[in-house]
This record gives structure tokens, sequence and C-alpha cells, in this order.
């Protein structure tokens, strides 16, 4: 999902990336009920839906729950930092192969349903800047790229194109987003982590039967 910030005008720009790694709704258990940005579906799959007074329970509890979202909001914080300075400071090519890696990291599979209007809005271009950017990508056989389709073809090009923004997310987001047992030893200076954990995780068992999961697309 797309957190998106919607002007007057009806002109948007995408603000930070949202997938199997994270949740929808921080400022709920940061204070505040309600958010000046926008989450749209960018590509399909399943989630799962938290009643907004479990969250707020099992966050006010003070255990693993809390350490994790607090960890997983910093990470977003930062990859709206980044993004801001992305957009100012590099170029549409490196913008689009970020957006893309970003968005491939946190989804099942290389393939997203993408169109060019919506490229636009999550880079905040005009649609043709979009198209020309994503058919260049396409000429150097780094995405397969159809009307509203989008396979990345080879990753590591994408990420010898991009710029270091996405590095700088991508460490930040492994880290925000781990669930660390007790036994197991982190380095914070390096953001070294073990490949594993989920917020699911941290739920006490008898709370997991409660969750509801749907599909969206």
């Amino acid at each position: 999902m797309s957190l998106l910030y919607v002007m007057h005008n009806g002109q948007s720009a995408e603000i930070a990336v949202v997938g199997n790694e994270g949740i929808i709704g921080v400022s709920l258990f940061m204070g505040g009920e309600s958010t000046s940005s926008s989450a749209r579906v960018q590509s399909a799959g399943g989630d799962f839906r938290l009643t907004p007074p479990l969250m707020k329970e099992e966050f006010n509890r003070g255990g693993p729950v809390l350490h994790l979202l607090l960890r997983y909001t910093q990470a977003q914080m930062t990859q709206m930092v980044q993004t801001a300075a992305c957009n100012k400071h590099h170029s549409l090519d490196q913008q689009l192969c970020r957006w893309l890696l970003l968005s491939i990291d946190r989804l099942q599979g290389t393939e997203m349903l993408m169109t060019e209007e919506l490229i636009a809005n999550m880079l905040g271009v005009r649609s043709k800047k979009a198209v020309a950017g994503a058919l260049k990508l396409q000429n150097a056989s780094l995405i397969d790229y159809t009307r509203g389709r989008i396979r990345a073809l080879d990753r590591a090009g994408l990420e010898e194109r991009t710029c270091e923004c996405y590095e700088v997310v991508r460490k930040e987001s492994a880290w925000g987003c781990a669930w660390f047992p007790a036994n197991v030893k982190f380095n914070p200076h390096t953001r070294e982590y073990p490949d594993f954990c989920v917020l699911s995780h941290t739920l006490p068992k008898e709370r997991e039967y409660g969750d509801q999961e749907r599909d969206i697309g």
C-alpha cells in the first residue's frame, strides 16, 4: 500500500510504502486519532485487521509490541525523510528504481499491477514522464513493462541504478520490523539482524484468533 499526501487540487505524492513488513495507522498508537495522509492499495494481497481498542491495549502493556511498533515508526519516518530528499536531489530514473525496489521488497513475487497514472501519482510527476521512465528501464532490460503491469527482470541491475536512498530505507526497515528474542544479539550501528520476526509473533496466543484476515485488491 502507498501512503499518499493529496493536495487540494487533486495532485498527490507518495510519502511511504507499506507492505507485509508494516502496518497502516501509526497515528493511532502515537496519540492521534487521524492522519493527514491517505492509504491507497498498490497491489493485491492479504492483510490482517486489528480493532483500535485491541491495538491500544497491546501497545499500552509496554511489552514487546510497544518496542516493535516504536521501531517500525522510526523506520517509517526514515522512509518519509529519505523520500523527500530523494525527490529533491535525485533523478526520476533513480527515484523509479528506488520505488520499484521498495515495492518489490514488500510483495510476494516480482510483478505488480500498476497503471501509468498510478506510477505518476506515486512519484508526483506527469504521466508522460512516468511512462518515459518505465520504458527507459525496460530498454535496459531491467523490467518488463506493459500497460498496467510491471515485472522486475534484473533486481541487481535496479539496485545498481538506484540512489543511496534505497539502501538507507532497506536497512532501517529491516531493523525496524525485526522481532528479537532475548538470546539474539543485535548491532544497532550496522543494523544487522536475523531474517525473521513479524508483529504476530509478539501477540498473546489467545488474541491471535480474534484477528480478521481479508483480501484487498
